[in-house]
């Protein structure tokens, strides 16, 4: 599904569906950093806890600032037929956090949620993994 290059780049061999899928994917993400009322929101965009060593202001502002920068980047690249590595990075942490919240949202969190969900769900988060792990391979 994506292959590197000798020139550095990354071909997309993504068909209608797995860009569909990216696509919603992105868009998830992208659109819970921006509305409130999205499912996605309040875990993204989750209250600093001062007592947390990796949640101090600065850190957190950081974190936003990559996750909305990675978002944008991915979204806007995603039709592309060859990402670079920047773009590639970017779709990597985009799907990583459309998994987390597709299953978290779901309430997948153990062997037995997963077991009781349905294909549909149950192939979606599948089909976000394989292209994670194909991806993942390019670095």
């Amino acid at each position: 599904m994506f292959i590197k290059r000798r020139d550095g780049r990354i071909e997309v061999r993504l068909n209608d569906a797995g860009r569909a899928i990216v696509y919603e994917a992105f868009g998830h993400v992208v659109a819970a950093e921006r509305d409130p009322e999205h499912d996605w929101h309040r875990r993204l965009n989750a209250p600093i806890d001062p007592s947390s060593d990796d949640d101090n202001p600065l850190a957190m502002l950081t974190r936003q600032s990559q996750i909305s920068t990675n978002a944008e980047l991915a979204y806007m690249t995603r039709n592309e037929e060859f990402i670079n590595e920047q773009e590639a990075w970017a779709w990597l942490t985009t799907m990583q956090i459309a998994l987390r919240e597709t299953a978290a949202s779901n309430g997948i969190l153990n062997d037995e949620k997963w077991n009781s969900a349905d294909d549909e769900l149950r192939n979606q988060i599948q089909t976000l993994q394989a292209f994670l792990f194909e991806l993942a391979e390019c670095f």
